[in-house]
């Protein structure tokens, strides 16, 4: 079942993080007092009044020019939630008021065209709440005060959010056809993949990493059996094409899983089983979806007798969850 995403997004330090631990109900995120805490995208399930929903934690995003490639990261890690989301928290800081970088968040996200709820963060008592109606300023329209560490006014904040997940359209889906959604890093070879099942040239195949920037639905018939073959990749952009994109293949995979009956993992074999493949493993393995391992890029690998049957052992090793696997 497909799940409407909800990504938090901000500043560094407003909050982002303990809002996120407060909607799902646990400490997932890291919080701390220090700006940058939060470097990759997370991602939970949560419910509110029996609508399901996957929130999306971001790292701050910050304009400061700067050889920082944390930070820089963080920044495109967070834009690439704003495309991918529903629905966007913008999370700002009560305490402080409007700061310049909220002007400049602020102005990306009125021309993104989705919806947005501005959170002021750090209302935490009734005095504070005249805090609130400076942010009136950012043109987002009404912001909701709330209090991420005492839980104040969260109900509020996601009655407003279901408003806006009740509008997002149900994908069209065959359900008689077997849906496979093929998952994994950016380059390790899910187009071409797709391409060798269905013996044509469907997708656009390209040694580029980021080469899909879309989910391609193909619909597809075997031996008498219906399947939709779902290819996703990291979505990227050719500005970037200098940056490490291991981390920004998640959310695209999030909206394949759950769509999905069963998840086909591929692991680029000169690689082996990276950081980033556990994580969208460990989505597919919580999601209950079917799973079957697929290792591309084996022609790569210099081969003994050995050779086979040790990295299968690495792979289970490193996927122990998933020793049903095949």
């Amino acid at each position: 079942m497909y799940k409407p995403l909800v990504a938090v997004v901000g500043r560094p330090n407003v909050g982002k993080s303990t809002l996120f631990n407060a909607i799902v109900k646990k400490r997932i995120s890291i919080v701390e007092d220090i700006p940058g805490v939060t470097r990759d995208r997370i991602y939970f399930d949560a419910e509110w009044l029996g609508q399901e929903f996957t929130m999306i934690d971001t790292g701050g995003i910050e304009f400061v020019d700067s050889d920082n490639h944390i930070f820089t990261s963080m920044r495109y890690q967070a834009e690439l939630a704003i495309r991918e989301a529903d629905v966007i928290l913008y999370v700002v800081d009560g305490k402080v008021g409007v700061q310049p970088q909220d002007e400049e968040i602020a102005h990306i996200l009125r021309s993104c065209g989705k919806p947005v709820i501005l959170v002021v963060n750090k209302i935490d008592s009734v005095e504070q709440e005249m805090n609130i109606y400076e942010f009136y300023s950012l043109g987002l329209g009404d912001p909701i005060g709330v209090s991420a560490v005492n839980l104040m006014n969260l109900g509020d904040l996601l009655d407003e959010v279901l408003k806006y997940i009740k509008k997002v359209p149900a994908m069209d889906d065959d359900d008689e056809a077997i849906h496979i959604a093929l998952v994994g890093r950016p380059n390790v070879g899910k187009s071409s993949l797709t391409n060798a099942l269905l013996g044509q040239e469907r997708v656009i195949v390209s040694n580029v990493p980021g080469t899909t920037r879309d989910s391609i639905d193909t619909h597809w018939s075997y031996e008498g059996t219906d399947f939709v073959l779902i290819d996703t990749a990291g979505m990227r952009r050719k500005a970037k094409i200098d940056m490490p994109v291991e981390r920004y293949s998640v959310v695209r995979a999030l909206r394949a899983v759950d769509r999905s009956d069963i998840a086909v993992l591929v692991i680029d074999a000169t690689e082996g089983v990276t950081e980033q493949d556990t994580k969208i493993a460990g989505y597919v393995h919580e999601a209950g979806k079917g799973c079957i391992i697929v290792v591309n890029k084996w022609d790569l690998v210099e081969k003994d007798s050995k050779t086979s049957h040790k990295f299968e052992e690495d792979i289970r090793r490193e996927l122990a969850f998933l020793q049903y696997a095949p």
